[in-house]
């Protein structure tokens, strides 16, 4: 029996940022491709958040386990920048999620990254726009920390990128 990149899709909706354990890779926009090869081989490409990110080696691993524990042993999961990631990648669950688990997710955006996206978050907690950002360096490269005028509490932002 062959497997459908749908299929292995759908698999790797297990595999959870580990930084973010609420947020699959899918979600994330890290999965950029799955291919199966003629040989039955099946290549993954990752594409990390930002260059260095401190997780790859552990998502990389978490692919290649739910690959083989469902029966996949020719496989290839490959790092690559060919699809350069930008934050419009994160699908619509998966700012659901940053949102529900405590973080800001990053505005949409015409791929221009202005001051403005960069310093202004809604609050996941109340949902206003009054807000400011403290630091653009957060817990990690991929967060930034804001305050809310409104409800007082500080928070993370997804940084958009």
């Amino acid at each position: 029996m062959t497997n459908s990149v749908e299929e292995i899709r759908e698999w790797l909706e297990e595999v959870k940022d580990p930084e973010i354990p609420v947020l699959s890779l899918n979600d994330l926009g890290v999965i950029t491709g799955i291919q199966i090869q003629d040989s039955g081989k099946v290549v993954v490409d990752m594409t990390p958040t930002f260059t260095g990110c401190p997780a790859m080696d552990v998502m990389k691993q978490d692919v290649v386990d739910v690959l083989t524990k469902n029966g996949i042993e020719d496989q290839e999961v490959r790092v690559t920048f060919e699809t350069q990631w930008n934050s419009n990648l994160i699908s619509d669950k998966g700012r659901k999620a940053l949102a529900d688990f405590g973080l800001a997710p990053p505005p949409k955006h015409n791929m221009v990254v202005d001051i403005d996206i960069i310093e202004r978050a809604s609050c996941p907690h109340c949902g206003s726009d009054n807000t400011e950002m403290n630091t653009p360096f957060g817990p990690t490269l991929c967060r930034s920390i804001h305050h809310c005028n409104n409800c007082g509490e500080t928070f993370e932002q997804f940084k958009p990128v």
